[in-house]
């Protein structure tokens, strides 16, 4: 008993966190005793007593398990005895009695076994409180009386043996251990080693033998103790069916078991007096009940593993009816469809409704191993740090996009950007009334990031040329990941500009003022930033996000706005905290004119100019000086009203100074 107490016990897995070893697999996860929210347990609490057994120590799952197989013994020889009285005082005695000294031994360890206290859910290892508990419970006194040996001790008092029916029926006690079966069942469907649909297919074929085995030797017992053996089911077939072999009627009462339970019905057995009439009543009965059992559990098994095909199939019925409906093209029918079949052949890969239910450090590890040497790759964070790839990794979903399938739509709000990560997809441009081919991105190149960096619609139309998975990321989580990064934002720019020198003419020419806003950021020395003055910490703060404005739809002024920087190195200090993560990060951009709104000008200015909003009015005056030639002394709106204090200003706001 003393290796039951060794203090090298395992402990729960609550107490385990330090020592990954003693998990040996996800399994005992569900075995381990789990204290409630708010109890304060150390590792010195749960150490248990001298001579006393965690429940769930390994060999005493052993011990438990080796039991089952006793019980399934049990529950086969308890029915077969009580019907063949031979076999029970024969072959039969030696083995009960083995069987039975084991289970007395269980009864004995059980009084060394702690158990788990339902209001504090500690162990409780008192000898006094487990013997207590056990005494008091309905469990003892059933252990107990299906262990006795009733005929053995009957026959040690009074010395002689009996065949009494008594006994034949106190031996059924032994069927209160088939709820050890039960629990052993419990535990192998929670168990993610064995299969659901194996273990659950095992359990029912149990229940229906044992339901079979139990009504034959039943009804046999009906016919070997009736009066006149030929007036019964099976004397009517074997007149001395009582001095043949065992195992010959055992044969007969299989028989009609099986076929009854089936509902065949040959009526080559049949019942013969009114007791058996009566037995064939409710066991038929009860065969009804059992057999919508087992047409029941068999239903939700085979629909479980078809409900995602129900699924995919009304899902796509209702897309069809809805295109219908709304009479819609057939190519954009046909991406639909081949999006949803998409989204089901690839649920056990994505799996989101699994992953949002993890906790985030286990998202990020899985991203991290799954997408990090892509994002590596790409052009834009070539050189960044290490954690600002952490970062990002984590924050991109993955996605899964069809052949012949838009990821981007040329002229649409640039939210995100995409990094292929495998597959192909090519860059269109619909102009002049037709799609033009631009180029073919392949693994770890880059889609939609120019619409994202320089805050313009979409220039391309980026479409799958076949099956093809993305990661993507949005412009919200970039401006903040790369906003305390200065080396790294720097870096980002340069890596972006550097990859906007490089590509074809004909892609630079379809890039909204892409050479103007080339031209005026000398990236061979400088690149321009925005420095924010941060009063938590001295050094400064850099903003790599580079960001244009394109003409408002609807404006009467020219399209053509130069791009300008009043002041690359604008120092703006004591900038108030907005909502708008954009607006925390850059300076406002303003559209300035050098002529009153309401009169035309004569005089060649017919383009406003983009410009960073400086400090202060009188900068604002002395920057459109520069830029118009002469010096206003007035500010207005569109609306024609006077600007006097530049804080009330927005992004994109059109300024009259003359």
């Amino acid at each position: 008993m003393s290796s039951w107490s060794d203090a090298r016990s395992p402990l729960p897995l609550l107490f385990r966190r330090h020592s990954s070893g003693d998990v040996k697999n996800l399994t005992s996860v569900s075995s381990s005793l789990l204290p409630a929210f708010g109890t304060v347990v150390d590792e010195g609490h749960v150490k248990l007593k001298k001579f006393v057994i965690a429940p769930y120590d390994y060999r005493y799952r052993w011990w438990q398990t080796f039991l089952v197989v006793l019980v399934v013994y049990s529950a086969w020889a308890s029915p077969f005895e009580l019907a063949f009285r031979k076999a029970a005082t024969g072959s039969l005695l030696f083995v009960d009695l083995v069987v039975d000294g084991f289970f007395a031994a269980d009864i004995i360890l059980t009084f060394f076994v702690a158990y788990l206290d339902k209001s504090t859910y500690l162990l409780v290892d008192d000898h006094k409180k487990i013997a207590t508990r056990y005494v008091t419970r309905l469990w003892f006194t059933m252990d107990v009386a299906s262990t006795l040996p009733f005929p053995i001790i009957y026959r040690i008092i009074t010395g002689e043996t009996t065949e009494g029916q008594v006994f034949a029926f106190l031996n059924l006690l032994r069927l209160w251990r088939l709820r050890r079966v039960s629990e052993l069942f419990k535990r192998l469907e929670k168990d993610v080693r064995f299969s659901y649909f194996i273990t659950r297919l095992i359990k029912l074929v149990c229940v229906t033998l044992f339901a079979v085995h139990s009504a034959g030797c039943f009804y046999y017992w009906l016919a070997a103790r009736h009066k006149t053996p030929k007036n019964t089911w099976i004397g009517d077939q074997v007149e001395d069916f009582k001095h043949r072999s065992i195992w010959l009627g055992y044969t007969y009462s299989m028989y009609w078991s099986i076929v009854t339970l089936t509902t065949v019905g040959y009526g080559d057995l049949h019942a013969v007096n009114t007791g058996e009439k009566v037995f064939n009543m409710f066991y038929m009965l009860f065969n009804i009940g059992l057999t919508a059992y087992i047409i029941g559990n068999m239903t939700n098994l085979i629909v479980h593993a078809a409900v995602k095909t129900f699924f995919m199939r009304d899902a796509i019925n209702e897309i069809l009816r809805y295109a219908s409906k709304n009479r819609l093209p057939e190519g954009l029918r046909e991406q639909m469809l081949a999006h949803m079949q998409l989204k089901f052949k690839t649920a056990e890969l994505q799996q989101e409704e699994v992953l949002q239910d993890l906790p985030k450090a286990i998202r990020s590890s899985i991203s991290q191993h799954l997408f990090r040497k892509t994002v590596e790759k790409s052009y834009l964070f070539q050189g960044v740090s290490e954690d600002l790839i952490s970062q990002m990794v984590s924050e991109m979903k993955a996605e899964y996009f069809p052949p012949k399938v838009d990821i981007i739509l040329q002229n649409e709000i640039p939210t995100d950007f995409y990094i292929i990560v495998s597959g192909a997809v090519e860059v269109l441009i619909y102009k002049n009334g037709t799609e033009q081919f631009l180029s073919k991105l392949g693994s770890a190149d880059m889609a939609g990031e120019i619409g994202v960096m320089f805050n313009i619609p979409q220039p391309f139309i980026v479409r799958t040329k076949r099956l093809s998975q993305v990661i993507r990321i949005s412009h919200h989580n970039l401006k903040q990941m790369v906003q305390p990064e200065h080396e790294d934002g720097k870096k980002i720019i340069s890596n972006f500009l550097q990859y906007l020198k490089g590509l074809k003419q004909e892609i630079q020419e379809e890039i909204p003022f892409l050479t103007e806003l080339i031209g005026d950021m000398n990236i061979e020395v400088r690149i321009p930033t925005v420095f924010v003055h941060n009063h938590k910490h001295p050094s400064l703060l850099v903003i790599p996000i580079y960001t244009i404005v394109s003409k408002p739809t609807g404006s009467n002024e020219p399209q053509n706005l130069e791009a300008s920087n009043s002041n690359e190195n604008t120092n703006i200090k004591g900038t108030p905290e907005t909502s708008s993560p954009i607006a925390s990060i850059t300076p406002i951009r303003v559209i300035i004119h050098g002529h009153n709104p309401n009169k035309s000008t004569t005089e060649g200015d017919t383009s406003g100019k983009l410009i960073h909003l400086p400090d202060s009015i009188e900068d604002l005056y002395t920057l459109a000086e520069k830029k118009f030639g002469r010096r206003g002394s007035t500010i207005l709106m569109d609306d024609g009203s006077q600007v006097e204090q530049l804080n009330a200003l927005r992004e994109n706001d059109h300024l009259y100074i003359f």
